[in-house]
């Protein structure tokens, strides 16, 4: 063996695997760049169409994933690797993935389902799953949620799509439910009128349903109000607050004395009952 020619084919081994190497960075920089490209040029696309958000971020990863694979296959067979194989070894791969994650695979076509059905789309305000939020995303596998206290909660669309859905933001307006306890000595009706003037003028109570203020049960301290004013879904958190105020305000403007429980106590000639 000729030791003589071991270092230039070293060199040389070395050299062009480095420039491969090189390659392939190059390559993956400049893959990268063209699909960013690619996905503004495809979301700007989708914006001048006035595609629904929710179901272009939807597209928009599904595009992302496949570009981001055939760039993959293009840097392998870059380096001499039969891509014909890999796609076999791929679809092999993807086979024995879909049994061990059934689960996975369920909340791809649950997303699906989501997409086409738009039972709520992105900003709408939904309960899904035990969630409470504003819907931020729809992805391929889970749902993104911001709960009230601003928390982003992640839930999969499997799980949203088998359990029931409430949309709170498709109707015109929904009602916000309280209610106002009454001492057995105050009179309902006085009640009644306070509670509707003082409603009226709270801001942003529509008045097409007007509010609702009826007894609604009794108990040991005396008639029970239920207050139901309605506004948009927007507005419900600050007329919910408000609606208590104006509660307390006209009742004590009113001088109701404070509720209290009342027990009869009888006795006959046994005793006490």
């Amino acid at each position: 063996m000729n030791t003589g020619n071991i270092g230039p084919l070293v060199l040389t081994t070395v050299t062009t695997a480095g420039l491969r190497v090189l390659g392939a960075i190059v390559l993956w920089i400049v893959g990268r760049m063209l699909i960013a490209l690619v996905m503004r040029l495809v979301a700007r696309a989708f914006s001048i169409k006035h595609l629904d958000v929710t179901v272009s971020r939807y597209l928009c990863n599904i595009l992302n994933v496949v570009l981001n694979i055939a760039l993959a296959v293009a840097i392998l067979g870059f380096f001499g690797v039969e891509t014909t194989t890999f796609a076999a070894l791929v679809a092999a791969a993807g086979v024995a993935i879909g049994v061990a994650w059934g689960g996975l695979l369920g909340n791809f076509a649950a997303g699906v389902f989501l997409i086409i059905l738009q039972p709520f789309k992105t900003g709408d305000f939904i309960t899904a799953a035990g969630v409470t939020g504003t819907v931020k995303e729809v992805g391929l596998f889970v749902t993104s949620l911001n709960t009230l206290d601003n928390v982003l909660t992640i839930v999969g669309n499997n799980k949203i799509l088998g359990d029931n859905i409430q949309n709170y933001s498709i109707n015109t307006y929904r009602r916000v439910d309280l209610v106002a306890q009454l001492d057995h000595g105050v009179d309902h009706r006085d009640a009644r009128l306070r509670l509707m003037d003082r409603l009226a003028r709270i801001p942003n109570v529509i008045a097409d349903p007007a509010p609702d203020v009826e007894i609604l049960s009794f108990n040991l301290a005396g008639p029970l109000l239920a207050v139901r004013p309605y506004c948009h879904n927007a507005h419900y958190w600050q007329v919910y607050f408000d609606t208590n105020r104006v509660i307390r305000e006209a009742f004590g403007d009113a001088g109701y004395p404070a509720p209290e429980q009342h027990y009869a106590i009888r006795s006959d000639k046994h005793g006490v009952a």
